[in-house]
């Protein structure tokens, strides 16, 4: 879950024992669980308006799907004890058309936090909804300092377009004296843009956004071969030690990953504990559950399924419990781990994954007219039962 000090909004008191049970059915690896989901992930669309490189949008066909707001309704029962709401998935979700009335909708059921990721280039629709409906977090993807940069990488990208759109966005919470949204900026590290990482930290500084957070870039084909920082720790270190100077002078807090060799929960495994399934629920555009953000597995679709609460503990969902942590038994996608957080940096399969399922395989019209069918079905009946 996202740092305490990031929220402004404090806990319920069904927010904090959920959460406290959730957490140790986690550390007890407990298939069955007594208690719901501490963060709810809606992928609200897989489309994008920007085809950046390391995304390899170009390298899936993409079956474009926009997520019901029916479906986010049936959650309702889960929402007094979850912590948090993200919408965040494998698309922009500011292009979602009805994400004002998800806001709205969301922001009934206090103190439940909202956070989403966005490329920027979209916020001034969204604007008055992140402060009409109470957005807490904010989280931007810029991948450099310079268009140049930035521009190469995140292809439709516009950077000054982009920083303009982030300059409003600040003004207009200083206007209000709003305490939200916590902004920050989101940089995925790689040969192309690592020189550029201590300017962040300046431009981050300029803007008045109090928080950089970098990931690897990790590889799926061959043209992005020379991105990789794979084998490059000086080069890394280098750079990440003249960010941490800024960042300590400037008062920016910067959230760094392990260097490849000096992860220390990495250890021997594939992916450090994994609590995705015991913590999250994620809920793709095309009907699927999956274990996370950075896993093309599909753990069950709703499709025969009368509540979400049946599907939190579900057979398939037991089973995955009792096999992601397993090195022998977890799946194929989790041996290939490459979430930012649970991702072994010390292995080279981190940063490279040539020839690896990466993403969902989204399915042709027909089956995915199924599953939205079975989405709204779903939806309909609700969870009222907890």
């Amino acid at each position: 879950m996202k740092t305490e000090r990031l929220f402004k909004t404090p806990l319920s008191e069904n927010q904090k024992k959920n959460s406290e049970i959730n957490h140790l059915e986690f550390l007890t690896k407990e298939p069955v669980l007594q208690s719901y989901p501490r963060r709810i992930v809606f992928e609200l669309t897989n489309k994008c308006n920007f085809q950046c490189i390391m995304c390899g949008r170009e390298t899936v066909k993409f079956k474009t799907n926009d997520l019901q707001l029916s479906v986010i309704k049936a959650c309702e029962s889960f929402f007094p004890y979850a912590e948090e709401v993200t919408l965040q998935g494998w698309g922009e979700s500011t292009l979602h058309p009805k994400l004002p009335e998800i806001l709205e909708y969301l922001n009934t059921f206090p103190p439940l936090r909202k956070y989403f990721i966005t490329n920027g280039s979209t916020l001034p629709k969204v604007m008055d909804a992140i402060f009409a409906h109470h957005v807490d977090l904010l989280a931007i993807s810029l991948d450099g300092t310079t268009p140049e940069t930035n521009n190469s990488i995140r292809k439709g990208g516009d950077f000054r377009r982009e920083i303009n759109n982030i300059k409003m966005l600040l003004a207009e919470k200083k206007r209000r004296n709003s305490s939200y949204p916590y902004v920050n900026f989101v940089f995925t590290a790689m040969m192309r843009n690592i020189h550029e990482l201590p300017d962040m930290i300046v431009l981050a500084k300029k803007l008045g956004i109090p928080e950089v957070k970098v990931v690897y870039l990790t590889i799926f084909n061959e043209s992005l071969t020379p991105e990789t920082l794979v084998d490059k720790q000086e080069l890394v270190r280098k750079f990440f030690r003249e960010a941490k100077a800024r960042a300590s002078e400037m008062n920016i807090n910067l959230k760094l990953p392990p260097i490849q060799g000096e992860d220390e929960e990495g250890g021997a495994f594939s992916h450090k504990p994994c609590a995705f399934p015991w913590r999250d629920l994620y809920i793709g555009s095309d009907g699927y559950i999956r274990p996370c953000q950075s896993s093309a597995h599909k753990i069950l679709n709703i499709s025969g399924f009368t509540s979400f609460r049946e599907i939190w503990n579900s057979k398939q969902m037991q089973e995955f419990r009792e096999r992601v942590n397993d090195e022998q038994l977890m799946s194929e996608n989790c041996k290939n781990c490459y979430q930012s957080t649970c991702a072994n940096w010390n292995r080279q399969a981190s940063f490279i994954q040539l020839g690896k399922k990466f993403a969902p395989e989204w399915e042709d019209t027909q089956e995915a007219l199924i599953a939205k069918q079975a989405l709204e079905k779903l939806a309909s009946k609700g969870i009222k039962e907890i």
